[in-house]
């Protein structure tokens, strides 16, 4: 790979910021938003599934005593 002198480098940045088509206020909330939902969704989930899987377990080990 070619080394770039300093200077080089930061123009090449300016170059590449300037191409970047950033959100807007509304997307970026409602980005957000919307990671908030799926995380309390993925969290009610993952709760339920190992509760029924505690529950299993629970089934299993007074089977055996």
């Amino acid at each position: 790979m070619a080394k770039v002198n300093p200077a080089e480098f930061i123009r090449q940045v300016r170059q590449e910021t300037a191409k970047v088509t950033w959100p807007t206020r509304r997307d970026a909330t409602v980005s957000t938003i919307l990671v908030f939902i799926m995380v309390f969704l993925a969290a009610i989930f993952f709760f339920t599934v190992d509760q029924i899987l505690s529950l299993i377990v629970r089934l299993i080990l007074n089977l055996g005593g």
